[in-house]
């Protein structure tokens, strides 16, 4: 993994339905919204999407295109045949590709696929990809795909992140690699991601960024069934959805949950997200990553259960490192980065019984040109040129500062943060936050070698906590792993975090 090239564990926990969590929100803001007060609900209902899909249309649309299940390749033939701007309305039944593995649908542009009740494109392990093709303005409805065999980072529906797609009320599972890839403009809603081999969805653009993406109301659920951190050690590639380099991204109202690893990972360049009023829960490892990224707005979700995999799994082993369900590593507010936001803003959240709760880190030997930075290749966003970043220039302004992904201007406030370790059946290490950064050491031409990074992200940088609302036994930690601090410690100097909040020891919450 990134934040400290680990490796992600190996269990997944079983899918857990909403009548056992108990996990119902409402639309109406709740009274505990007032100012100063963390909200107690998610903002919406949960996302509750593969135990009931919407039907789609029973009857082809007028002027549609009928594609018939007993006919192999009937789809391909007749997009192929059919002008731009067609409408498809695939019969009930499980349709088939040709058996060449290459066999897939090409869209034109403005095309429309709408399922009937029933209709499911089956890859039989046979086809590795589903939709693809550059065509922009596509439609996905209403339509079951699975059993797609895409290779490792490559993604089932939009494999080549084409531009302005729709897929709504599909469920997409049981494929390799990722369920759907991500172009600019493109619209996810009210869909099952559902037991895919790596991800979800993988937004990732080969060329250029992604710019505008919606991710909104889908059920996200037990994806990474191919274990891939264990089989490819540190790739930090695997996630419910991983995000790269996105600008503009609005993720709300998604149930992600069950997925072995990370629920939502934003990694390397990402801009200007809103995750907002999602539920995210009984996730392995951390709820949510933001990495070496810039200005997000975090705010009404309910965080639970999440990390108890990854957060045991190295507590057993002896690591001191606190593992968090929310992590926001190397990523930070940038007013010089045109967004909605100029801070990363983490507020009125509701975390309970996770394992730990919020790490702001920043890795002192990660920056551009560095041999450590494990984004390879790829520099911040004030640095166009990842040569520039080396000595002597790195070590005077402005390279000082813009070759290095810094952790700053995180605002965290007005959340709730409940723990019963009888829940989390933990004893210790299990209920921290924190806020720290290494010793850096290398490489040996570094110009933030020692504690500059350590003393930077803890009393420079603009990093604070104020207003929230603790219930258990929690502890801080400072400027690196071995400050340990209790809730007097921490709001004292020279940390000074905190500043009105509450504290009440009793577990539950």
């Amino acid at each position: 993994m990134k934040w400290r090239n680990w490796a992600l564990p190996v269990a997944a926990q079983a899918i857990v339905l909403l009548a056992a969590t108990g996990c119902m929100g409402t639309s109406d803001t709740p009274a505990a919204e007032s100012k100063g007060q963390p909200s107690t609900a998610a903002a919406r209902s949960v996302a509750r999407v593969c135990a009931k899909p919407a039907d789609g249309p029973a009857k082809a649309p007028k002027g549609a295109v009928t594609v018939d299940p007993a006919v192999v390749g009937d789809l391909v033939a007749k997009t192929k045949s059919s002008p731009a701007n067609s409408t498809f309305w695939l019969k009930p039944g499980k349709h088939r590709l040709d058996p060449d593995r290459f066999s897939q649908v090409i869209p034109k542009k403005g095309n429309r696929y709408l399922g009937a009740p029933g209709a499911v494109l089956d890859g039989r392990k046979k086809n590795q990809y589903a939709f693809g093709g550059a065509a922009h303005d596509v439609t996905i409805g209403y339509l079951t795909v699975q059993r797609f065999v895409a290779p490792p980072d490559e993604g089932v529906v939009n494999h080549d992140s084409a531009d302005g797609w729709v897929i709504e009320h599909s469920t997409i599972q049981h494929n390799s690699g990722a369920g759907l890839m991500a172009g600019a403009r493109q619209q996810v809603r009210a869909n099952c991601l559902r037991e895919n081999g790596q991800y979800g969805m993988n937004a990732y653009k080969s060329k250029g960024r992604i710019r505008g993406l919606v991710v909104e109301d889908n059920e996200i659920v037990g994806n990474n069934t191919g274990d891939w951190e264990r089989r490819r050690k540190g790739c930090g590639c695997t996630g419910g959805i991983k995000f790269w380099a996105v600008d503009g991204a609005d993720v709300r109202g998604n149930w992600v949950h069950d997925n072995r690893g990370t629920g939502l990972w934003a990694d390397t360049n990402n801009n200007d997200f809103r995750i907002e009023e999602n539920v995210l829960e009984a996730n392995d490892g951390a709820a949510l990553i933001y990495e070496t990224s810039y200005n997000a707005v975090i705010r009404k979700n309910t965080i639970r259960r999440n990390n108890w995999v990854e957060g045991r799994k190295a507590a057993d082993r002896g690591d001191s490192f606190p593992f968090a369900t929310v992590y926001v590593s190397e990523s930070g507010g940038e007013p010089r980065v045109k967004a909605r936001t100029d801070k990363i803003e983490i507020y009125r959240n509701v975390l309970q019984d996770n394992w730990s709760g919020i790490t702001l880190w920043e890795n002192a030997d990660r920056f551009c040109n560095s041999p450590a930075n494990t984004s390879s290749g790829d520099c911040t966003l004030l640095v166009r040129d990842v040569d520039r970043c080396a000595r002597p220039a790195i070590a005077k302004a402005p390279l000082y500062a813009d070759c290095r992904w810094k952790t700053q201007r995180v605002d965290i406030h007005d959340n709730r943060f409940a723990l019963d370790k009888s829940v989390v059946e933990c004893t210790a290490q299990c209920g921290r936050m924190a806020l720290l950064a290494n010793y850096g050491t290398y490489p040996d031409w570094s110009p933030y070698q020692g504690e500059r990074v350590a003393e930077a992200i803890t009393q420079k940088q603009h990093n604070r906590w104020h207003d929230n609302t603790y219930v258990g036994p929690w502890k801080f930690v400072a400027h690196d792993p071995s400050r340990v601090l209790d809730s007097g410690q921490w709001q004292g100097g020279p940390y000074e975090q905190d500043k009105g909040s509450t504290f009440r020891v009793r577990g539950g919450g």
